[in-house]
């Protein structure tokens, strides 16, 4: 079975476990487990260290199953591949320290830098003393390796270190779960089950070798994988999963149109022309959406896999993608919530977490309407940051 395969097979164990991912807050750690001996937390690590280096539309696809199934899963599922990705970036001696463990073992981190690391040496080896509180862990509780990232501040400096190219020097750093603290902040209106608490971490010394920079450093394996944008590839995850939460109100509208029965009528949902209308308005939002999304994939896996730098304007297409997917993926959910009247307020009713999970997705800075400035900025062949592309 392909990747995307096992994911689809999956689907139906997902959907009867939800309530139990949502009421527990996370994912339980033997599910984790299993989901992670399939290779869903690795989808993205460099096959020489063991993972799946898979080609982007299978990690989009895989998404889309696994959100069908459960939006929190397959949440977890996407920061743990794109968490993975940074083993690109190690040194081969942090790399596989990393990924020594089980093969099931999750990853969760964040890239935001509100960490704080100082350059330092203990016993002879060159690392950083960190500090930091990361919100937004997801998946936290189930890795036993876990990110934070950080500004580099020399000893005794006020200001970060600054780079040659003028900014910041920012960093990925790995810690193991024992020198961090997970707070329990994580209540939410949706995707609940994803654990996304805060991690604390106080003066942990990290070695150089179990750190990266996505701004200054260059990935260590060649694979076309890894001339992809890091952000376009989180952004395409971050849709992936809102689209496979569509996808599964979809299929619970459909089924209730062809079923359900208003009060004292005898004709069933789907007999109304409104709700066809709907119906299929939802489906065409959902495909059309894919179809862009594996359309900009392909074309700059074409690039990368003949060795071109990916082009600015190939980048903001993945980009503009990965925004309008998680668009039309809370439209669609929308249009069959309010199609379905009443029923969907009901916990009892699935689509009342598919409603709540798809509008948090919307809430994540690579698909918010802040991306379409510098998409809009390089269609107009104005000069435009693209360090978030």
């Amino acid at each position: 079975m392909t990747t995307t395969e096992r994911a689809e097979a999956w689907i139906p164990r997902l959907r009867a476990a939800a309530t139990e991912i949502e009421a527990g807050r996370r994912v339980p750690q033997a599910l984790a487990n299993e989901l992670g001996a399939d290779g869903f937390f690795r989808m993205l690590v460099p096959e020489t260290l063991g993972g799946g280096e898979v080609h982007p539309r299978t990690f989009a696809r895989t998404l889309m199953a696994l959100g069908r199934g459960d939006g929190a899963t397959g949440w977890i599922a996407m920061t743990g591949s794109t968490t993975g990705l940074l083993t690109a970036y190690l040194a081969d001696e942090g790399a596989r320290e990393v990924l020594g463990g089980e093969a099931h073992e999750a990853l969760a981190g964040v890239f935001a830098p509100t960490g704080r690391a100082v350059p330092a040496t203990v016993e002879g080896v060159e690392g950083y003393r960190l500090s930091g509180r990361w919100s937004f862990a997801s998946g936290c509780e189930n890795a036993p390796w876990r990110v934070g990232g950080g500004l580099v501040f020399d000893e005794g400096a006020t200001g970060p270190r600054m780079t040659a190219a003028g900014g910041p020097e920012v960093r990925s750093f790995f810690f193991r779960a024992e020198d961090s603290q997970v707070v329990d902040t994580w209540k939410t209106a949706g995707l609940r089950g994803t654990g996304s608490h805060d991690l604390v971490v106080e003066d942990v010394f990290v070695p150089a070798s179990r750190t990266a920079s996505l701004v200054s450093d260059a990935p260590r394996h060649s694979g076309p994988l890894y001339r992809f944008p890091v952000f376009g590839l989180l952004a395409t995850g971050v849709a992936s999963v809102g689209l496979g939460i569509a996808r599964a109100a979809l299929e619970i509208g459909e089924e209730m149109a062809r079923t359900k029965r208003a009060r004292g009528g005898k004709k069933v949902m789907g007999e109304s022309e409104l709700v066809q209308v709907e119906i299929a308005r939802a489906a065409a939002e959902i495909g059309a959406a894919e179809a862009f999304l594996f359309a900009s994939l392909d074309d700059a896996w074409d690039a990368a896999a003949a060795g071109d730098a990916l082009s600015h304007a190939l980048r903001a297409r993945i980009r503009l993608a990965a925004t309008h997917a998680g668009q039309a993926a809370a439209s669609a959910t929308d249009r069959v919530y309010h199609l379905c009247g009443g029923a969907s307020i009901w916990d009892a009713n699935p689509l009342s977490r598919h409603f709540r999970d798809v509008h948090v997705m919307t809430q994540h800075i690579m698909v918010s309407p802040s991306t379409l400035k510098p998409i809009g900025r390089i269609a107009l062949g104005l000069p435009t940051d693209v360090s978030m592309l």
